[in-house]
C-alpha cells in the first residue's frame, strides 16, 4: 500500500523551521492523506488505518496552530 507509506513518510516528516509555504503545503497533503484513508477505511474498517488517521490529524493540528498563531482575547 503506497498510501500508507505515504502516510508513514508524512508523519515522520520534520515540522521544525518550516517556512508558512511549507505549512500550508504540508496541511494541505495531510488533509489529502486522511481523506484518502478514509476511503478506504470506510470499506475495510481496518483499526490500524484508523490509527494512521490519526496520528496525521494530529500532526495537522499542530501546523495549523503554528499557522494561525495564538489568538489571546
Amino acid at each position: 500500500m503506497e498510501l500508507i507509506q505515504q502516510a508513514l513518510a508524512f508523519e515522520k516528516k520534520r515540522t521544525t523551521r518550516m517556512s508558512t509555504s511549507d505549512r500550508v503545503s504540508a496541511s494541505r497533503e495531510a488533509k489529502a492523506l486522511v481523506l484518502k484513508i478514509n476511503e478506504i477505511y470506510k470499506k475495510t474498517k481496518d483499526p490500524k488505518l484508523m490509527e494512521i488517521m490519526k496520528s496525521i490529524t494530529l500532526k495537522k493540528r499542530k501546523i495549523e496552530k503554528r499557522l494561525k498563531g495564538l489568538i489571546r482575547i
